[in-house]
């Protein structure tokens, strides 16, 4: 059995559930598939799905010529289409000096939950990330979704509490370079370099 094969084998799942499922990167073709994904996991998380336009950015970034970030799909024995995914792309740590693997999505539904595929998906992850030579691999969880935390816990995964996450939206982004090209004096050389 292989490294793959063994991080996959889910833990004493109970009798009654089908345990057999596959893990494989996301194609193009199943691109569909993970944007139905992606609005069940907004619907789990009470968060707007993505709209039109954005459901097309992600089929473009994930799947053309340069892809922005990598996804793979849990296909449970019986079902025809996957039944989660996790999606995460690296980032780059300067004072390790090494990439970092950021998990955006970790998902599966709540039909197949206790099966282990959540499991081996992120087991997936983390070796993606040991195999890459990462020095660390970074996520964030919602403070409702209590079950993760406490399973990311016993992974040995810290809640980073001297660090606060900060998000500027492509809006306030907009209103951000308005505002400072008006501020900037007519005529001035200054490199923002």
């Amino acid at each position: 059995m292989g490294t793959i094969e063994r991080l996959m084998k889910p833990k004493a799942p109970s009798p009654c559930q089908a345990t057999s499922f596959k893990l494989r990167r996301a194609r193009r073709t199943d691109a569909g598939a993970l944007v139905r994904l992606i609005v069940a996991l907004a619907e789990f998380e009470k968060l707007s799905p993505p709209d039109a336009e954005a459901q097309a950015r992600l089929v473009r970034d994930g799947f053309g010529a340069q892809p922005r970030f990598e996804t793979w799909l849990a296909f449970a024995d019986g079902a025809s289409d996957p039944v989660g995914y996790a999606i995460f792309f690296e980032t780059y740590s300067t004072f390790l000096a090494r990439p970092t693997l950021y998990l955006e999505d970790l998902f599966v539904l709540p039909a197949f939950h206790r099966r282990g595929i959540g499991s081996a998906l992120l087991r997936h992850c983390i070796q993606t990330a040991y195999e890459r030579g990462c020095g660390r691999m970074t996520w964030t969880c919602l403070d409702w979704n209590t079950k993760a935390q406490s399973f990311y816990e016993g992974l040995g995964a810290q809640c980073l509490s001297d660090w606060r996450l900060y998000r500027l939206t492509r809006d306030r982004m907009t209103n951000d370079l308005t505002r400072s090209q008006c501020e900037r004096s007519p005529g001035s050389n200054a490199d923002p370099s």
